[in-house]
């Protein structure tokens, strides 16, 4: 309803015309190779296993995400999850489609939204990007995720880790290859966390893909 409501404005520069100007959408930062072989961070030359990943028992097989989590990319998913305007997730999804590959996967699916949450918002922001890259990509979109307890993440790293340790189970059989779709990247951990759980339901390779990562300075 919001989506229909509100003026026409690019949620990053503000000006007239769309909710995501052709110039704020060129200039959302690119992640560019050599990355991290496992959770795609940039790094100085490719590499299997980075120092943000090394040591920790990851359950995917590779992570990606489209952009840098910067403040253009914050006010964008501030705007499509905090404000309504869910159409967004079809313009970040036409993002993630023109940056990185298809994965190679039999299914989409994608984060599910603690409960408190998505009651606040109305919508699951994972959800509808995941339907909207299925449609682009032509794959299957499979609910195989729920939550077991919430998820809302605070504070350190560590502390993330474990506020979504074990916090999924899967609702039913996975497929062989699985994609598990959301909309930010931080630490990696809700990300290992889902593709756990959905390996433990039979799928042999999960990669994990997102809209936006943080990406760790100096």
């Amino acid at each position: 309803m919001l989506d229909l409501l509100l003026p026409q404005r690019c949620v990053v520069c503000g000006s007239g015309g769309s909710q995501l100007c052709t110039e704020c959408r060129e200039e959302l930062q690119r992640i560019e190779p050599p990355l991290c072989a496992r959770c795609g961070a940039p790094t100085a030359w490719p590499v299997e296993r980075c120092r943000e990943c090394a040591g920790r028992r990851l359950g995917f097989a590779s992570a990606r995400g489209a952009v840098g989590y910067d403040a253009a990319a914050r006010r964008l998913v501030h705007a499509w999850k905090e404000r309504g305007l869910r159409r967004l997730a079809a313009e970040a999804a036409q993002v993630v489609a023109e940056r990185l590959p298809p994965p190679g996967v039999d299914a989409l699916t994608f984060v599910p939204a603690d409960r408190g949450r998505r009651l606040e918002r109305g919508h699951n922001p994972a959800e509808r990007l995941a339907l909207e890259l299925a449609a682009i990509w032509e794959l299957p979109c499979l609910q195989l995720l729920e939550r077991t307890r919430g998820g809302r993440q605070r504070g350190s790293s560590a502390t993330e880790r474990r506020s979504v340790r074990g916090a999924f189970r899967a609702t039913d059989g996975a497929p062989r290859k699985v994609a598990v779709i959301d909309d930010v990247y931080t630490t990696g951990a809700t990300a290992a966390a889902a593709a756990t759980a959905l390996r433990a339901a039979g799928a042999r390779r999960v990669e994990a893909v997102a809209f936006a990562r943080a990406l760790r300075r100096g």
